[in-house]
């Protein structure tokens, strides 16, 4: 179902092979929390998928699992930031900004962070409406906000 919604939205991301559910099992282990249903089935069909510049409309298992690592532990990202620990970040824009969805308490809801003054801003009603936003007529769509 992800890679024909995808490709039906956009003939230009690339997929990452079938990701593996020894590394899904371990990245909620990492974490701490159990990894979206959704983002789950989406990984077992492909390890991420990058738009046309290389920017990940959604990363892989191990990009998840680092970047939120890094977002959560790191104290220059404490001391600058609102908390990332309720958020788990899944996706970027070539701006620079995030996409992320809440897994404290679990919601389908996707948020975008924004980079430059720490808002976490609604964005679309779980992955399937995330990804036909983002690739649909407008892929700049949060950005007018």
């Amino acid at each position: 179902m992800w890679i024909d919604l995808v490709s039906s939205l956009s003939a230009d991301v690339k997929f990452g092979g079938p990701g593996c559910e020894e590394e899904m099992r371990a990245a909620e282990a990492v974490l701490g929390h159990p990894l979206p249903a959704a983002l789950k089935d989406f990984w077992r069909l492909a390890d991420g998928a990058h738009d046309e510049d290389g920017f990940a409309v959604v990363c892989s298992v191990g990009e998840v699992m680092g970047r939120n690592l890094e977002f959560r532990s790191s104290a220059a990202f404490r001391d600058l930031y609102m908390p990332f620990d309720p958020l788990l970040l899944f996706g970027e824009s070539a701006g620079g900004d995030l996409f992320a969805c809440v897994v404290k308490p679990e919601r389908p809801d996707v948020f975008v962070w924004d980079h430059e003054n720490d808002s976490r801003r609604w964005a679309a009603n779980g992955l399937e409406d995330y990804l036909r936003r983002r690739l649909g007529d407008d892929p700049q769509w949060y950005a007018s906000w």
